[in-house]
């Protein structure tokens, strides 16, 4: 595996029991991610794409195997550890936004500076710059009543860039969106990664917006194939 991988993933394996049914979603997983990729995630319903994001996020443990990001092992952190590491260095964007819609653009956007140690006036500024990276910077006042389903995306990608992590998790970001509005999505997280040098995870269904990634990985019943295993 590189060197300079910000994510690495050894021997990993995660099992969910149903009933009296175990169900082995990933059997000693590897994988590596350098700083600075952007590697699309692309497989069928139940490949394990979600799951994959929860574990890399620290949302989900893992049964076996570590997971290492900016050479920490998230999966040895106790839970009020594993909550510090992810406001640091881990941010977050979903299909469906998950803005608060009593607050403004730049009160969501502020949530997890909360956590932090952070001056009111500090806070501010940093809520300032993440609006300006997404071309939000005069929606600021708004609500998301007031805003487009893409404008209220760009509102999420603010608020997980407002603390400068190094990884962002991305779940069908665009998959509520029309194709003209997700290819604006796609393309601010293509900034974010190359003039920003943020290192995103992005899990979709859509070939098209995997094509924004530097690299696609498909996962199918559990691992890593190639697209040409896929076809055949």
């Amino acid at each position: 595996m590189a060197d300079d991988a910000l994510v690495r993933l050894s021997g990993l394996s995660k099992r969910f029991v149903k009933g009296q049914e175990t169900i082995t979603i990933f059997d000693r997983l590897d994988l590596a991610i350098p700083a600075g990729d952007f590697v699309a995630v692309m497989g069928p319903s139940g490949s394990g794409k979600t799951t994959l994001l929860n574990l890399l996020g620290g949302i989900d443990r893992a049964d076996e195997g570590e997971i290492q990001i900016a050479g920490q092992r998230i999966d040895q952190l106790a839970e009020s550890e594993l909550a510090r590491f992810r406001a640091a260095h881990v941010g977050f964007i979903f299909q469906f936004y998950n803005l608060m819609p009593m607050l403004t653009a730049a009160q969501n956007v502020e949530l997890p500076l909360l956590l932090t140690k952070l001056g009111r006036q500090q806070r501010k500024s940093h809520v300032a710059t993440a609006l300006e990276v997404v071309n939000l910077g005069d929606r600021a006042k708004h609500y998301p009543r007031e805003m487009s389903g893409g404008q209220q995306q760009r509102v999420a990608i603010a608020r997980a860039i407002v603390s400068d992590p190094q990884l962002l998790l991305c779940d069908e970001p665009t998959g509520d969106l029309d194709r003209a509005t997700a290819d604006e999505i796609l393309a601010t997280l293509q900034t974010l990664n190359r003039e920003l040098g943020k290192t995103i995870v992005m899990v979709t269904h859509d070939p098209a917006a995997a094509k924004f990634a530097r690299r696609t990985l498909h996962l199918d019943k559990g691992r890593f194939v190639d697209a040409a295993d896929l076809a055949a």
